[in-house]
C-alpha cells in the first residue's frame, strides 16, 4: 500500500519512488540542466507589513538545532531526486537568515558539504538584516563558509523605514553595509521605491547613499500591495505609475554612471558579480528547495516536476523527521513549458539561446515561433538565429511580453 501525505487545505502527495520520476513521458531532455539548492529559514524579529513570502514572527526561542536537523532529514529524503548530480550555488533565504547564529549557520554548511556534490566555486548567499547582527557577525558568517552577503536595507532614509515597518534604522543600515565590504569580496543591497511618500529626490538620495559605498551588487524592488499583507488591507499612498517609472529611469541611469549593468530586470552588478544562484533561475535551471515553505523545480529524463514543502515551522519540523517534508508535487504540463521558461528567461538583459530553451524543456523551437513572431511584430524583442533578447520596450512591458507565451 502506498502511503498518502494528508494536511489541512492541501492536496494529498503520494510517496514516490525513483522510477516514478524515470518513466517514460512526453518530454525529451536532452540532459539536466544546472543544480541549486535553496534553504528556508522562516522567522523574522517582526513581520513587515508589505511581506508575502513565509516568513513567521518569532516567539520564544528559535529552534535552531531542530530546525537544523529537520532540513537535513528533508535534504536525505530528497537525495535520490538529485543522486550524483553537482550543486553550484546554495541560497539561505527567508525570514531573516541572519537571526540564525554563525554556529548554527557553520554546522548547517557542514552537514549540506557532507551529503552534496558542491562544486569548488560553490557561490554560498545568506541573507541578512541590518537590524540582526552585532559586530564582527558577518566575518563569523563568511568564516562558516558564506561567500556572499545580501542585505535588506530597503532605504536608508528613517520616515521611509518606519513605514516599510523595518526593525533598523539609517546608522544601523549603514554600519551593516560597512561591516559586510570589510568581511565579503562580494555582496547585495536590497534597495526600494515607491515608497509611501517617496518622491524623486527622495531616491536620489537613497541611491547616492547606496552607491556610495561602491557595491558589487544592487537589487532594486517595485514596492507593490501583494494580498494577504498588512498593507493589502491597510494600504497606504504610494507615487502614481507615471512617478514611479521616472524613479527607476534615475536609479537605471546612477548604477549606469557608478558602474553597474542592469543584466536582470531589478539587478545591477559590476562585472563579475552577478548572483549566480538568481541566474540559475533566471536561465531555467533546477533547484531543490528544503525549508518551511520552499518550492522545487526538478527536471527528469521526460518530465519537469515542482514540489512545495509545509508551510508552518512546526509542522514542516514534524514532516520532515518523518520523511514527508513535500505537501504539494505536480508535473508541469507540456503546454505550459515555454510560459514557464519565459517568465524567467525574459527577465535577462541578455534573453536566452533558442538551443536553451529546447534543452531545458525538451521541446523544439516550432512550440514558440508564432509567440516570437508577434513579439517581434510589437517591437518587444530582438533576435537572431541564435538569441532572442527583450528590446529596450520589451524590458518596459515586460509583463506584456511574458503573456504572449501564455498556454
Amino acid at each position: 500500500m502506498i502511503p498518502i501525505i494528508v494536511a489541512p487545505n492541501t492536496p494529498p502527495v503520494v510517496l514516490r519512488d525513483l522510477q516514478h520520476y524515470m518513466r517514460d513521458g512526453t518530454l525529451q531532455l536532452g540532459s539536466l540542466p544546472t543544480l541549486s539548492l535553496y534553504v528556508h529559514l522562516p522567522w523574522c524579529i517582526k513581520k513587515c507589513p508589505y511581506c508575502d513570502f513565509n516568513s513567521h514572527e518569532l516567539v520564544g526561542e528559535m529552534q535552531e538545532q531542530p530546525y537544523i536537523d529537520a532540513l537535513i532529514a528533508d535534504l536525505e529524503s530528497s537525495l535520490p531526486l538529485i543522486w550524483g548530480r553537482s550543486v553550484h550555488s546554495i541560497f539561505i533565504g527567508g525570514g531573516t537568515p541572519s537571526l540564525f547564529s554563525p554556529e548554527a549557520i557553520d554546522r548547517l554548511l557542514g552537514q549540506l558539504r557532507a551529503r552534496l556534490k558542491l562544486t569548488p566555486d560553490c557561490e554560498i548567499t545568506l541573507e541578512a538584516n541590518p537590524g540582526t547582527f552585532e559586530k564582527d557577525r558577518f566575518k563569523a558568517f563568511r568564516a562558516a563558509g558564506v561567500t556572499r552577503l545580501s542585505i535588506g536595507v530597503q532605504s536608508f532614509d528613517d520616515d521611509h523605514l518606519k513605514a516599510l515597518g523595518r526593525i533598523h534604522d539609517r546608522a544601523q543600515a549603514i554600519a551593516a553595509v560597512e561591516e559586510a565590504a570589510q568581511a565579503f569580496d562580494t555582496y547585495n543591497l536590497d534597495i526600494m521605491y515607491a515608497l509611501p511618500g517617496q518622491t524623486m529626490q527622495g531616491v536620489v538620495r537613497d541611491m547616492t547613499q547606496a552607491l556610495a559605498f561602491n557595491p558589487p551588487h544592487i537589487s532594486i524592488y517595485h514596492l507593490t500591495i501583494e494580498p494577504n499583507t498588512y498593507f493589502a488591507k491597510y494600504p497606504p499612498v504610494i507615487p502614481e505609475e507615471d512617478l514611479a517609472y521616472d524613479m527607476l529611469d534615475k536609479i537605471t541611469e546612477m548604477t549606469a554612471a557608478a558602474g553597474l549593468a542592469r543584466y536582470e530586470i531589478s539587478a545591477y552588478a559590476r562585472d563579475k558579480h552577478e548572483c549566480f544562484h538568481n541566474l540559475n533561475y533566471w536561465q531555467f535551471g533546477d533547484y531543490l528547495g528544503i525549508g518551511a515553505g520552499a518550492h522545487s523545480k526538478l527536471s527528469f529524463a521526460h518530465r519537469v516536476v515542482r514540489q512545495v514543502r509545509f508551510r508552518e515551522p512546526k509542522l514542516y519540523m514534524e514532516k520532515a523527521r518523518a520523511g514527508t517534508a513535500v505537501s504539494q508535487e505536480n508535473e508541469v504540463a507540456r503546454s505550459e513549458l515555454p510560459f514557464e521558461f519565459m517568465l524567467n528567461a525574459l527577465r535577462l538583459r541578455s534573453g536566452f539561446k533558442l538551443r536553451d530553451f529546447c534543452e531545458k524543456t525538451g521541446l523544439p523551437v516550432s512550440a514558440i515561433e508564432s509567440a516570437l513572431v508577434q513579439a517581434e511584430k510589437k517591437g518587444l524583442i530582438e533576435r537572431d538565429l541564435v538569441q532572442v533578447k527583450p528590446s529596450e520596450r520589451g524590458f518596459d512591458f515586460l509583463n506584456d511580453l511574458q503573456a504572449l507565451f501564455l498556454p
